[in-house]
């Protein structure tokens, strides 16, 4: 994926510094004026690793990513753990589009007709179905009723908000003030650098030490970085023997193991999951991280960390701008909260978990540099409503419970269990969004929400969902927009119908012709040539004909389309022969279609790499193309029954430049005494898994009952091709009218019938200048 920009900022609930009609105002205005962002707004980006098998996202999944697009770092919702939002705080809106009863099956089905989706979205995940899509999206349980103003729900989502009186006593206001500053603020000053045993230039404790010679004034955008060392106890004390640095963005610039200088006492196993076996090969010396540091950090970088000073400490070098996590967020009498605690009461994430041996020390930084992110986003007067002192008592007291109920009988603990209530469901975020004032909008053709939460409007036809829609997103930050084919198109026989053409055509798609061929041609020598394609899934004889031919299905559709470009003419077995796909109906438009894959944005900077020797493994292959200029990714594609690797990969790279330079390399490379092939992805994400099943899947439906349908589906799939056309219309028009930094995401929810399953499919992006998602 591309890489994302700094992120400093996460969502501000209204009431922080401008109140939610205020905020929305500007955002009519700025529409107004024209939708641009103003010089001073920062974009929202969007990072997700959907690549390979990566690509199956779960319902859970998905509503965290809502909640944090729409709430931000506000009522516990954390960034998702499968993708990224960067500069949320600055996203205009969040829009999502669902396609009732409509499944991956019908995107694919229907390929060339969704011209707009297939152009928009760069990020696209598998769904399973559910039987209720909508709670799954937003949560459930909601029991608000209705407000006219968010008065009345203030004391729901406020309980344990402290009272303004009850602020000027904590800790952090004493300190800092309620009001919101920039970085510099928050920097130590000299004395508390002295007072707390930081390194400091000219100190005499710390003769020998290196100065990092970042001398340049800070500002409140000087960049922050995260560093966190992990240490051994030798002859000498402690020394490094892990060190990691991560920036502004959480990207991870060093991540390295360092040999102590002396011997080894203690590897603190437990704490720096350091061990003795690690450390061996290893030849970086502290002097080494020392001089990468150095060269690093820019002459402003200021320094974030959890009790800083014993890194520094250990790294023995001085730095003069720091912020430290244990002291920004204050507490009394000297004390201090630990970074796990801290990152789960303010982040929501686990990190330093006991499954885990010892302490990553990039999680810790990149912990410890959102932490510092949050503080200075959201102010001194927010985090101390947070009430962390009364969270670290309840967790305190919930250890002691459990401690207790550790120490109980088995049959007292299973008879407790017993009388425990059950797993509440997830609960709904859209009340957090009517506290803010922020009322979402629900539209479609039935009764989206009960709990009357949202503005929910029922409309007889997808022309009229799209007309209010078009008036009403704008004024909302939140939207969800249903749109459908109608009762007529969504019939269970016809969806098994369109399942049938779409496993044919694939069939067809993934199928060779190769011949003719003498009479006594070897089998064993045409195998082996085209296996230099791809991955083969059965190879047939054809006797019916003259002279023979071959007839050969791959696994891949990349390997098909390779066989047909470079085997078409070609001499094979002593024989020149012709290579094509069969010769249908529905194949008439495949060249059409296997263009437009390949143009597809889901395959930018993706080749397709075949003829690698099954004895190969994957850090072969790394260590292999390892040389390629700007690769990125690598996928090693498995057989999803025996779980070994198909002799083919994919490939991303950074840039679409880079992947064109490596074709050029690749085609002609002998890899360990096998000659490689290549072209331009196809179905390098989520469609290879999706082809992968559709064609080792058989049809759930008798064949007479098809036949009898088939007619009927002719009939009414031209008419489906035209309203999925003018739908797909729909969209573009909804998706243009959006302001830049809208994050959109459109979903196929998917199909549960007595004719079997058909996932769903999700593709996301936040709108950008250009009209495009922003990856």
């Amino acid at each position: 994926m591309a890489k994302a920009v700094c992120v400093n900022g996460y969502k501000r609930p209204a009431g922080a510094g401008e109140d939610a009609g205020g905020r929305q105002a500007a955002r009519k205005r700025r529409k107004a004026d024209g939708g641009g962002q103003g010089p001073e707004e920062k974009s929202s980006r969007l990072s997700a690793a959907l690549f390979g098998e990566d690509c199956e996202i779960s319902h859970d999944q998905l509503y965290e990513l809502l909640k944090y697009a729409a709430l931000g770092k506000c009522h516990n919702a954390a960034q998702p753990s499968w993708c990224r939002i960067y500069h949320q705080s600055h996203l205009a809106g969040v829009v999502v589009i669902v396609l009732h009863e409509m499944s991956q099956l019908h995107f694919y089905k229907f390929y060339l007709q969704f011209k707009h989706l297939r152009k928009a979205f760069r990020h696209r995940f598998t769904l399973t179905p559910s039987a209720n899509f909508l709670d799954s999206l937003y949560g459930e349980g909601a029991n608000l009723k209705p407000q006219n103003t968010a008065q009345g729900l203030a004391s729901t989502s406020s309980e344990c908000i402290p009272k303004s009186s009850d602020l000027q006593c904590d800790p952090i206001i004493r300190k800092y003030g309620e009001k919101k500053r920039g970085l510099t603020s928050y920097t130590l000053t000299l004395e508390e650098q002295k007072k707390n045993y930081y390194p400091i230039k000219g100190s005499p404790g710390c003769k020998g030490y290196v100065y990092t010679e970042c001398d340049q004034q800070r500002t409140d955008s000087s960049p922050l970085f995260g560093l966190d060392c992990e240490m051994c106890l030798t002859a000498k004390g402690n020394e490094v023997t892990r060190v990691s640095l991560v920036d502004a963005q959480g990207q991870c610039l060093l991540n390295e193991l360092v040999k102590p200088e002396s011997t080894v006492v203690n590897y603190r196993t437990r704490f720096s999951g350091i061990t003795k076996k690690m450390l061996l090969p290893v030849k970086t010396r502290l002097s080494d991280i020392q001089t990468r540091l150095k060269k690093m950090l820019p002459h402003d970088a200021v320094l974030v960390g959890h009790s800083l000073n014993a890194d520094l400490q250990a790294l023995e070098m001085i730095h003069p701008s720091v912020i430290d996590t244990s002291l920004l967020f204050a507490r009394n009498e000297g004390r201090r909260f630990k970074l796990k605690f801290l990152a789960k009461a303010v982040l929501g994430k686990e990190i330093q978990c006991e499954q885990k041996l010892g302490h990553d020390p990039a999680e810790d930084a990149r912990a410890a540099l959102e932490l510092a992110q949050f503080f200075i986003e959201q102010g001194p007067a927010k985090v101390a409503e947070l009430n962390l002192e009364m969270l670290l008592t309840t967790e305190k007291l919930a250890e002691v419970s459990q401690n207790k109920a550790a120490l109980q009988p088995q049959g007292c603990r299973v008879q407790k269990q017993l009388n425990e209530p059950p797993r509440l469901p997830k609960p709904c975020f859209l009340d957090c969004l009517q506290v803010t004032g922020q009322k979402p909008l629900l539209l479609g053709r039935q009764e989206l929400d009960s709990s009357g939460l949202c503005q929910s409007n029922l409309s007889t036809s997808n022309k009229q969902i799209l007309q209010r829609a078009l008036e009403d997103v704008p004024l909302s930050t939140f939207s969800i927009i249903q749109f459908s084919l109608g009762p007529e198109y969504i019939a269970s026989h016809l969806l098994a119908g369109l399942c049938e053409k779409v496993r044919s055509k694939l069939t067809d798609m993934l199928t060779i012709y190769a011949g003719p061929f003498e009479e006594s041609f070897c089998l064993k020598s045409v195998k082996k040539e085209f296996e230099r394609c791809g991955p083969i899934q059965s190879l047939t004889v054809v006797t019916e004909t003259y002279q023979p031919y071959v007839c050969i299905q791959y696994e891949v559709l990349e390997a098909a389309q390779l066989a047909v470009e470079s085997l078409n003419g070609a001499e094979v077995a002593g024989s020149c022969i012709k290579v094509q796909r069969p010769v249908t109906a529905a194949m008439l438009d495949c060249d059409v279609l296997i263009k437009e894959l390949e143009l597809d944005v889901e395959n930018e900077g993706v080749i397709y790499v075949a003829g690698l020797k099954k004895s190969l493994t994957e850090t072969d292959l790394q260590e292999e193309f390892s040389q390629l200029k700007g690769l990125e990714t690598l996928f090693l594609p498995k057989d999803l029954q025996s779980g070994k690797h198909r002799n083919c990969c994919f490939l991303k790279f950074q840039k679409s430049e880079s992947a064109v330079d490596a074709l050029e390399v690749i085609n002609g490379w002998t890899m360990r005494g096998s000659n490689l092939r290549s072209r331009n992805a196809l179905a390098s994400g989520h469609l290879c898994r999706w082809i992968w099943q559709m064609n080792h899947s058989n049809g759930k439906q008798g064949g007479n009952i098809l036949h009898e349908k088939m007619e009927q589906l002719s009939d009414s799939e031209q008419n489906l091709r035209k309203k999925v056309k003018k739908l797909d219309h729909h969209i573009k028009k909804l998706y243009r009218s959006l302001q830049n930094n809208t994050l959109c995401i459109v979903l196929f929810p998917g199909v549960n019938s007595m004719h079997g399953s058909q996932s769903g499919l999700g593709l996301m992006g936040i709108k950008d200048d250009g009209g495009r998602s922003a990856c």
